[in-house]
């Protein structure tokens, strides 16, 4: 092992005086969001879901018998802050590595320092765990498993489908929900009182509307809402009140949270779906809003409602395929801007479109019967006969043509084994299937009747 290798960065979790000297650095240069971070439990708001009274993650922490815990949850909501409550709160030295700046032999080198110091009441913190590669994550499996340190992984994507599941198995799994706007309120009101750590310096003021105001644009992220709120306090100066017209021209630079290919991409795709299935055009325009706001490619929207319209309108109203698919044509030819009129108006049509998922159930019924039962050969009345050999082998021979019949119905069966799959609605033009396909119905059983009695 090389000697000259730099100590293992382990944070005391006690309050030295080195780390006074830091904090007092700190709140010269470091964002409002670090300078308020709580120090302890009893300092964090929200979470009451994992964190209230009768909890198990409070038990753990009291008891100090957790191991490996995985932190999932939206920016901003408290994950890292928690960890090193937990830190502090079990006097344990506190870890941190960035899962996007670490690789395989810097975290080797890290675990193996851990193991020697087997007295040491280590927790190490990887933030964004869902950026280990599978490599990354199975090295750590031995020493969560051994105790040589105690993981917490803070996530903003789905554990399952980032996490292996060997580590995810030995960890226990919270998810933190993103914060109510009356929490946010408390922690910037706080912020704002608070000489020593906020910005009660400033002697800034401002109405609870106000801070509501900075809450509702920040959607939950605490981190963003202090920020927030120390950008317009200095752009202000000292001795002020903050006032709504301050959070309007601030607002104008918001960006919706919006991680395109992750889970806030999936979720609201999601939304918007089965806000349009629902029959709900506000809430599908709402969500249409966020996507596009959010950066999201209008192409993938509109390749989405093409599969919705056949998928969830079907044949109650078949002009929906070919409103999705005018709309998919507009965001190809015509772009944005101007193509996210063309998505709403889509939206729109389908979102008020009666609805029928006949189509959907039809195919999952026969692929179905194909999967799991003898596969039907196809009659020989019905095979092609394009061919002096196919001739010979009489396919073909026997098949009536339907447009020299009466009603244009036959009566010939196109399976050996009839069987039956479509089964239609009484939702809008379905209605009108339904009743044609009874009418055919009965003109086959009638020609059926006209040829026993030819034959007799």
């Amino acid at each position: 092992m090389n000697t000259d290798t730099p100590e293992l960065p382990l944070d005391s979790p006690q309050d030295s005086p080195q780390e006074l000297r830091t904090d007092s650095r700190m709140r010269l240069s470091a964002p409002l969001a670090l300078r308020m971070r709580p120090r302890s439990l009893s300092e964090l708001v929200g979470h009451s879901h994992i964190l209230g009274e009768d909890c198990l993650l409070p038990r753990l922490i009291k008891s100090d018998t957790f191991g490996s815990l995985i932190f999932y949850g939206p920016p901003g909501c408290g994950k890292t802050t928690l960890a090193e409550v937990i830190a502090r709160q079990t006097r344990s030295r506190f870890v941190k590595i960035n899962a996007v700046l670490s690789n395989v032999a810097q975290l080797r080198d890290l675990l193996y320092r851990a193991r020697t110091r087997p007295d040491e009441r280590i927790i190490l913190f990887i933030d964004e765990i869902h950026r280990f590669n599978k490599a990354q994550q199975d090295l750590l499996l031995p020493d969560v498993e051994d105790g040589a340190v105690r993981l917490i992984g803070a996530t903003t994507q789905n554990p399952g489908m980032y996490i292996n599941a060997p580590l995810l198995s030995r960890s226990h799994l919270f998810k933190l929900e993103a914060l109510g706007e009356g929490d946010v309120v408390k922690v910037l009101r706080r912020a704002l009182s608070d000489v020593e750590r906020g910005l009660g310096a400033f002697n800034c003021s401002a109405a609870d509307a106000v801070l509501l105001s900075i809450a509702e644009i920040c959607d939950g992220d605490l981190r963003r809402a202090l920020n927030s709120l120390e950008t317009m306090v200095l752009a202000k100066g000292g001795n002020c009140a903050l006032e709504d017209s301050d959070v309007e021209v601030f607002a104008k630079e918001r960006r919706v949270r919006y991680d395109a290919d992750e889970d806030e991409h999936y979720n609201t795709i999601s939304a918007y779906i089965k806000s349009i299935r629902g029959c709900d055009p506000d809430a599908a325009m709402y969500w249409l809003a966020k996507m596009l706001e959010g950066g999201e490619d209008p192409r993938f929207i509109a390749r989405r409602l093409i599969i919705l319209a056949s998928e969830d309108v079907g044949l109650a109203d078949s002009r929906g395929i070919l409103v999705a698919n005018a709309a998919f044509d507009a965001c190809e030819r015509v772009g944005l801007p101007e193509c996210e009129l063309n998505l709403a108006h889509a939206t729109l049509f389908l979102a008020t479109a009666p609805k029928s998922n006949s189509a959907t159930l039809a195919l999952k019924a026969a692929r179905g019967q194909i999967r799991s039962n003898e596969i039907q050969a196809v009659p020989l009345w019905l095979r092609d006969a394009h061919n002096s050999l196919n001739k010979k082998l009489s396919n073909g021979a026997a098949y009536i043509y339907n447009h020299d019949c009466p009603g244009h119905i036959s009566g010939q069966e196109y399976m050996e084994r009839p069987m039956k799959f479509y089964r239609p609605t009484s939702y809008g033009a379905e209605a009108q299937i339904a009743r044609r396909l009874e009418e055919f119905k009965e003109f086959k059983r009638k020609a059926n009747q006209c040829d026993k009695t030819t034959t007799t």
